[in-house]
């Protein structure tokens, strides 16, 4: 039995307060604030852990030449407070690893904020920064702000539907949070899905009319890159790998690494990790009695997020690598097609 399930009169609790919460939004009790010009939300009614940031990057090379387009993120994990904009001088630290992920991505070809106001960052977005788009990452729950259009992801591997409220699962609010999604996301699938399974996991989300279903799955890029060069998938085999990762759910990753180099060792961090002095020479330490010979045939591999905490800590900055990844959407022209309609009307 999962312990958690004995945390479920909790939750009980938390359903509660999150629904008279919700139910104060929707009757206008509580301000949301719109603004006139397209703004995505892309979120999720769990924790974390449904690829948010690769589906926020598909959307931006979608848009990026339609608009003056902005991502604006709260900036988990970052040391400063307020709005900030990305520029070549930021360091990780000032505003979170995704949006740095997301500024070393785009660099100068779309606007990265960060601030834990959403309603102040839109607006300063488009009062100084003459934002015509922006997309809003993680604020599926920041009902401040009301999105014009609104993603929902979920992970196949652990659907909404199958989950229960914190702290006896991982949902920041019930199952019926899905009512406010213009198109649903099954994200993290596997190459291929049996029509029965896709009818099965359509039957079990329960659109609305005004809904679409879409199904995602991560695409690992053909070469990792580092600091000093990058190694073709060709080579994997040739390498032994320290895997370090602070991500939520790690499963696709460990799978894919164990399959393509020749041998993993995972250090497993929490999601966002701060690396500690301590743990950046525990990891190097590991890397050093590893067989091979240094920089030809053992690295340290990580996430792209990762590596954006990462890459200036001096002592492993030169053995490091990330694996970029993106995504496939099943009915790719649909879902293209949708969105660009609805920023293009709006």
């Amino acid at each position: 039995m999962n312990l958690r399930k004995l945390l479920l009169p909790f939750s009980s609790l938390y359903w509660i307060g999150t629904s008279v919460r919700n139910i104060m939004y929707t009757i206008g009790m509580m301000p949301s604030k719109s603004f006139n010009i397209p703004i995505i939300n892309v979120g999720n009614l769990s924790v974390g852990g449904t690829g948010k940031s690769p589906h926020i990057m598909y959307l931006a090379n979608l848009l990026k030449d339609e608009k003056q387009l902005s991502t604006l993120s709260r900036g988990y994990g970052r040391k400063t407070k307020g709005f900030h904009i990305a520029n070549y001088s930021t360091k990780v630290y000032d505003i979170g690893d995704e949006p740095m992920q997301f500024f070393q991505r785009f660099k100068n070809r779309i606007i990265i904020a960060v601030c834990e106001d959403r309603v102040f960052g839109a607006q300063k977005l488009i009062e100084h920064y003459n934002a015509e788009a922006i997309l809003l990452d993680d604020a599926y729950q920041h009902r401040a702000i009301k999105a014009g259009f609104n993603i929902l992801l979920t992970d196949y591997n652990n659907p909404y539907y199958k989950d229960f409220l914190l702290p006896a699962g991982d949902l920041r609010e019930s199952r019926s949070g899905m009512k406010r999604a213009d198109i649903v996301i099954v994200t993290k699938c596997p190459d291929r899905i049996s029509e029965d399974k896709l009818k099965e996991i359509s039957s079990k989300i329960k659109l609305k009319s005004h809904q679409q279903l879409f199904f995602s799955k991560i695409i690992y890029d053909n070469k990792i890159i580092g600091g000093l060069d990058n190694i073709e998938k060709s080579t994997w085999k040739n390498y032994n790998v320290i895997l370090v990762t602070g991500i939520a759910k790690t499963d696709g990753l460990v799978k894919f690494a164990e399959e393509n180099f020749a041998n993993v060792l995972h250090l497993e961090y929490p999601d966002h990790h701060n690396f500690s002095q301590s743990e950046i020479e525990y990891i190097y330490k590991r890397y050093e009695d590893t067989d091979g010979r240094k920089r030809m045939d053992k690295i340290i591999l990580t996430t792209e997020k990762d590596y954006m905490r990462l890459m200036e800590e001096s002592m492993i900055k030169d053995d490091l690598y990330y694996i970029p990844i993106s995504i496939e959407i099943n009915d790719k022209e649909k879902f293209n097609q949708t969105i660009l309609e609805y920023v293009k009307q709006n």
